[in-house]
C-alpha cells in the first residue's frame, strides 16, 4: 500500500500538481470497531482467557469422538474455528498490557490520579485504546494522522497510531512526507496539540520552518503575550514565538486550518473515515491509505489523464 500510495504521489509531482515545500498536518480520531465493553483488566482477560481455553478443550474432546466424527458437520468445525480465534484475541490483549503500564507509569509522573487507574485492552481489537473525541466523549478509536500540500490540498502522507495525543507525531510524518516525494518540506503548520519546544529546534536545524499556535501565558505580569520569548527559550523556539506573532505569521497559520480542517470532513464525510470495519493497526492503516488515494484520484484524476 505504501508503494502504491508513493508511485500515485510519484504521478502527481511528475504533472506539477503538487508542491511540498509547506504542509499541514492534523489528526483524525475514527470510531473503532471495538465495543466499549470490549476492555478488560488484567484479572478478568485472565479468567476470560482460562474459559476460552476450556472452551477449545471441550469442543475438541466432542469432535474427537466416535460417535462425533460420523455426524462431524461444519456448524461444529465453525464453533471451534471461533473459540480458538477467541483465545487469540485475549491473548493479543494481554499482550498489550506491558504497552499500556508503561503508558500509565509516564502518565503518573504528571498527572496523580493516572497511576490509580488499572491499564484495560479489548478482547475484539486489542490495538484499539479509548480516545477522547471531537465531541468530547470517550470511545475506542485510531487516530489517523493526514499530510496535506497547502497549495494543491493533495494528501501527501498518511499515518495510523493507536495514541490518543497528537505530539511527537509531527517530525516522524514530515519526514515520511519527503522520503515519498523526494522533496524537501520548508515549512510546516499543525496546531498546538503537537508543539514540543524539542521539535522545534530540530526542525530549525534542518532547515524547516515551524508554525503552531503559542499557548498564552498562565502569568500576565511576568510574560504579557504568547509571542514573547521565556526565560531559557533556545533561539530557535524564541523566533517561533515571534514569528506567530506577526501578520504574515498568522495568515500563513490560516491555512492549517482552511486545508486540513476541510480535507478532513472529505474524508469523513465520503470516504469511509467515519467507523472502521476492520482491527488492528495494519489493517486500519490500509484503510486510511485507501481514503487518501480515493481522495487525491477524485480530486486530480483528470490532470493526471490529461
Amino acid at each position: 500500500m505504501d508503494q502504491l500510495f508513493a508511485k500515485l504521489l510519484a504521478m502527481m509531482m511528475d504533472k506539477n500538481l503538487v508542491q511540498i515545500e509547506r504542509i499541514s498536518q492534523d489528526g483524525m480520531r475514527v470510531r473503532a470497531s471495538a465495543g466499549a465493553s470490549s476492555f478488560r483488566r488484567r484479572d478478568r482477560l485472565h479468567k476470560l482467557l482460562e474459559e476460552a481455553q476450556q472452551r477449545v478443550e471441550t469442543l475438541k474432546r466432542q469432535m474427537d469422538a466416535p460417535a462425533a466424527k460420523e455426524r462431524h458437520s461444519v456448524q461444529q468445525a465453525a464453533q471451534e474455528r471461533a473459540a480458538r480465534e477467541r483465545v487469540t484475541r485475549i491473548e493479543k490483549a494481554l499482550a498489550q498490557l506491558p504497552k499500556l503500564e508503561e503508558a500509565r507509569e509516564k502518565l503518573s509522573r504528571k498527572i496523580a490520579s493516572a497511576a490509580q487507574k488499572e491499564p484495560r485492552a479489548s478482547t475484539t481489537d486489542a490495538e484499539a485504546r479509548v480516545m477522547k473525541m471531537p465531541d468530547g466523549g470517550f470511545r475506542p478509536a485510531y487516530n489517523f494522522q493526514f499530510a496535506t500540500d497547502t497549495q494543491s490540498r493533495a494528501v501527501v502522507a498518511v499515518e495510523v497510531t493507536n495514541s490518543g495525543v497528537d505530539s511527537g507525531q509531527s517530525e516522524p510524518l514530515r519526514e515520511k512526507v519527503e522520503k515519498q516525494t523526494g522533496g524537501t518540506v520548508r515549512e510546516h503548520l499543525y496546531d498546538g496539540g503537537y508543539l514540543r519546544l524539542e521539535d522545534i529546534d530540530r526542525a530549525s536545524a534542518n532547515g524547516v520552518t515551524i508554525y503552531a499556535a503559542a499557548k498564552p501565558p498562565r502569568n500576565k505580569a511576568k510574560r504579557a503575550s504568547a509571542y514573547d520569548p521565556r526565560p531559557g527559550d533556545s533561539p530557535a523556539v524564541a523566533a517561533w514565538r515571534e514569528r506567530m506573532g506577526t501578520e504574515v505569521g498568522k495568515k500563513i497559520y490560516t491555512l492549517r486550518a482552511s486545508t486540513s480542517e476541510t480535507v478532513h470532513a472529505d474524508l469523513r464525510c465520503w470516504r469511509a473515515l467515519d467507523r472502521l470495519l476492520v482491527r488492528g493497526l495494519s489493517k486500519v492503516r490500509c484503510i486510511g491509505l485507501w481514503a487518501a488515494m480515493a481522495y487525491n484520484l477524485v480530486q486530480f484524476g483528470k490532470a493526471l489523464m490529461s
